[in-house]
C-alpha cells in the first residue's frame, strides 16, 4: 500500500478551512489502496496525528517515529490553503528531499499565489483582466491618483492571500484608508482593482487522467457586496452549477480557463475566478489548492461532472508520482 501523508493546517487564517478540506480528502482516499496519515503543519509544530496522539515530524526527511519505529511516506497529498502550502515553500522543500506531492510545482504555486505577478504573466497570453494598481506597505501613494486609474467602486485586496481574507469593496474616497489597513493586516503588498460589472464564475480545471478538463463552471450570486469570506464559507451566497450562461459564453469561458491552465504549465486541480463582461471572461485569480470541504465549490463541480472523489484522488496521486519520475530523468 502507498503511504500517503494528508497534509493540512498552515500558518495563515486559512488553516481552519484547510483542516476541513483534509477530512474530505482523507475520507475520499481508498483505504484499501492507501495507508493514510493526517499530518499537521502548524505554527506550533509539524506532527503526524494518529488516534488523537501527536508524533513530531522530522524535517530532515518528513518522517516520524512511533513506538520506536520510523515511518516514512511515499507521497504527500497537500491540502494547505495559504502559506506555506500554497505559495511554493512546501513544494520546494518536498522537491529538495525527493518526496512527491500533489498539486502544481513550487514555481507555479508561488506565481499564482501572487495575484499581481499571475495577472502579468497571463496578460502575455491575451487573457483579459481588470485595471489594477499595486502598492507596498510603507511606500508613498496617492489615493486620488489610484482612483483616477481604477475608478470607483474598486476592490482593495491583499496581493498574497486566499479565502477572500482582507478584501474590501470601496465605493467612496472616505472608505479607502480603512480598506488599505484591512488588506495590510494580511499582506505587506496590496492590489487595487477596478470593479467589473458582470457575472462572476468559478471555474474548476484539472489534469484528469492525462486530459486537461474543465470540471464545472459555477455562477456565484453573493448576498453580500461581493464573494467574501462570509459568502464563501457561511452560506451567504448561491453557487449555481452549471452557470446560467449561453452555450457560446460557456465555450469561451472553457477556452480561456484551459488556456490559463496550460499557459502556466499547471498540473493537478485548480479553481479560477472570472467576471464575464459582455461575453468575455476577465481573470481575477487562480487557486492551486482550492477548498475541499463538503460545502466547497470544487467537490460540487466534480459531482456535476460525475467524477468520483476517489477517482480524483487516484489521478492526483498518479500525477505526483509521475512528476517525481521526471525529476530523475
Amino acid at each position: 500500500m502507498l503511504r500517503v501523508a494528508v497534509v493540512a493546517g498552515g500558518y495563515s487564517d486559512e488553516s481552519v478551512i484547510s483542516l476541513k478540506s483534509c477530512e474530505l480528502i482523507y475520507a475520499s482516499l481508498n483505504a484499501e489502496k492507501y495507508d493514510r496519515t493526517r499530518v499537521r503543519i502548524l505554527k506550533e509544530g509539524w506532527y503526524a496525528e494518529i488516534e488523537g496522539e501527536k508524533y513530531p515530524i522530522s524535517k530532515e526527511d518528513f518522517s516520524f517515529t512511533k513506538n520506536g519505529q520510523k515511518h516514512t511516506f511515499d507521497v504527500v497529498f497537500n491540502t494547505i490553503h495559504g502559506t506555506p502550502g500554497e505559495d511554493g515553500y512546501l513544494q520546494a522543500y518536498f522537491e529538495l528531499i525527493g518526496l512527491p506531492y500533489t498539486g502544481c510545482p513550487f514555481y507555479q504555486s508561488a506565481l499564482t499565489f501572487n495575484k499581481k505577478d499571475c495577472i502579468a504573466a497571463l496578460s502575455k497570453y491575451g487573457i483579459p483582466h481588470a485595471k489594477s494598481v499595486y502598492i507596498q506597505k510603507g511606500t508613498n501613494y496617492s489615493i486620488s491618483q489610484i482612483i483616477e486609474n481604477v475608478g470607483l467602486p474598486c476592490f482593495v485586496k491583499p496581493n498574497r492571500s486566499g479565502s477572500s481574507l482582507g478584501i474590501s469593496k470601496v465605493s467612496a474616497v472616505e472608505e479607502f484608508e480603512a480598506a488599505l489597513e484591512k488588506a495590510f493586516t494580511e499582506d505587506k503588498e496590496v492590489l487595487i482593482e477596478s470593479f467589473l460589472d458582470g457575472i462572476e464564475v468559478s471555474v474548476g480545471v484539472l489534469n484528469y487522467q492525462g486530459e486537461i478538463k474543465v470540471v464545472g463552471i459555477t455562477e456565484i450570486v453573493s448576498e453580500n457586496e461581493f464573494f467574501d469570506y462570509e459568502a464563501k464559507y457561511e452560506g451567504k451566497s448561491q453557487e449555481i452549477t452549471p452557470a446560467r450562461i449561453s452555450d457560446e459564453v460557456t465555450k469561451r469561458v472553457e477556452e480561456v480557463a484551459k488556456r490559463a491552465y496550460t499557459s502556466l504549465n499547471m498540473t493537478g486541480f485548480t479553481r479560477s475566478e472570472y467576471i464575464i463582461v459582455d461575453g468575455e471572461p476577465h481573470f481575477i485569480e487562480m487557486n492551486t489548492l482550492p477548498g475541499f470541504s463538503p460545502a466547497s465549490i470544487f467537490p460540487q463541480q466534480a459531482a456535476y461532472s460525475k467524477i468520483e472523489l476517489s477517482d480524483l484522488m487516484d489521478s492526483e496521486i498518479e500525477l505526483a508520482l509521475n512528476r517525481k519520475s521526471s525529476w530523475q530523468e
